[in-house]
């Protein structure tokens, strides 16, 4: 009988830690690594990792550029963290809040040519437990035996999260008293995702389909900084009309940074940034969604073949990429306000939305 962790076990254990705001333990070719997000750290804790000979703190190359701070990585940046610095400096470095109400930080002293495989995890990890995406990182010197362990070759192979179907139900719904909900659990112990059925879909024919990502904002509260809202309510009547379809609900609010962030990310756009330059801000990329999730649930469905109502190509070429067929682009264009105009404008002009 196997009752070990697997690599997945560990891993999400670790973020789950990062999450608490406990570091964790990474073992490298190299040694092991003490890690701990910024975000969720305490005083105590960022006291014993920062005065470790060698800490640093490790940011996202996108993170780095608005700090002007040398990103000698590639994808990212490890400034060297000083004898004085406490949390508040880190902080500082990691949330773009700080950056009108302490501009003058740095400069910066970056570490270069030593491995940076263990830097890149921290970031990986924080990533994944929606947290911003600046770790320290320090040499472990003495054995801590009640933190978590990984080991780098646990990040590396086969990373795809693959979802479970694990329950199903008949729901009437306001388009259609034939509707079904799937609900879906992915296997890295992060948030379930659902897959909303409506009629009987022919599973020889394209699907008609929209595949949403979650927003709290736009979905349940009426926000009009988004189209979401208004996207979510139209699929659903559309496919309704149709009498057949599914409409995809993936929970990866704010492109796959989490509601927290994407709040840090609105505030920033309340300072003049677009949608983009904010996630850049914060140390994410343009969309950190992962839609493979929207196609294993089609495929686990018995789907092969969809119309996706869409705007945005990339899932286009997603489902195409798993093994799906896109035979048809099914445009989506509502929800425009005057609060939304340059939100949609950046959408189309730097994602290739197609508006």
């Amino acid at each position: 009988m196997q009752l070990g962790l697997s690599a997945k076990d560990r891993i999400a254990r670790a973020v789950h830690d990062l999450r608490l705001g406990l570091p964790i333990v990474l073992e490298t070719a190299d040694g092991n690594q003490l890690i701990a997000a910024i975000e969720s750290i305490n005083k105590a804790r960022w006291a014993a990792i920062a005065t470790l000979q060698g800490a640093v703190l490790a940011i996202t190359a996108r993170r780095a550029k608005t700090l002007n701070a040398i990103p000698y990585d590639g994808d990212l940046a490890r400034i060297k963290v000083p004898l004085d610095a406490d949390l508040w400096w880190a902080q500082a470095i990691a949330d773009p809040s700080h950056d009108m109400n302490r501009p003058l930080k740095g400069p910066f002293v970056c570490a270069r040519s030593s491995p940076a495989d263990a830097h890149r995890a921290a970031i990986t990890l924080c990533k994944r437990a929606s947290l911003l995406p600046a770790a320290v990182v320090a040499p472990m010197l003495e054995t801590v035996s009640d933190l978590s362990v990984i080991h780098i070759d646990d990040l590396g192979g086969d990373q795809l999260v693959r979802l479970q179907k694990i329950a199903s139900a008949k729901v009437p719904l306001a388009v259609s008293e034939l509707g079904q909900v799937h609900v879906f659990r992915p296997d890295d112990g992060t948030e379930e995702h659902y897959a909303i059925e409506i009629g009987t879909p022919d599973r020889s024919k394209p699907v008609l389909t929209r595949l949403h990502s979650a927003c709290f904002t736009g979905d349940l509260i009426g926000s009009l900084k988004c189209d979401c809202g208004p996207q979510l309510r139209a699929a659903l009547a559309q496919i309704g009309a149709e009498g057949a379809g599914v409409l995809l609900y993936m929970n990866q609010e704010g492109r796959g940074i989490g509601l927290a962030n994407k709040m840090r990310a609105y505030a920033l756009q309340d300072k003049g940034f677009d949608t983009v330059e904010a996630n850049h801000r914060l140390g994410f990329e343009d969309d950190e969604r992962d839609f493979t999730l929207g196609a294993q649930m089609l495929l686990s469905l018995g789907f092969s073949s969809l119309r996706l109502l869409t705007n945005n190509p990339a899932k286009i070429a997603k489902m195409n990429a798993c093994g799906l067929t896109v035979t048809k682009r099914v445009p989506l264009s509502v929800g425009e306000t005057p609060f939304n105009t340059d939100y949609l404008a950046t959408k189309a002009r730097k994602s290739g939305h197609l508006l």
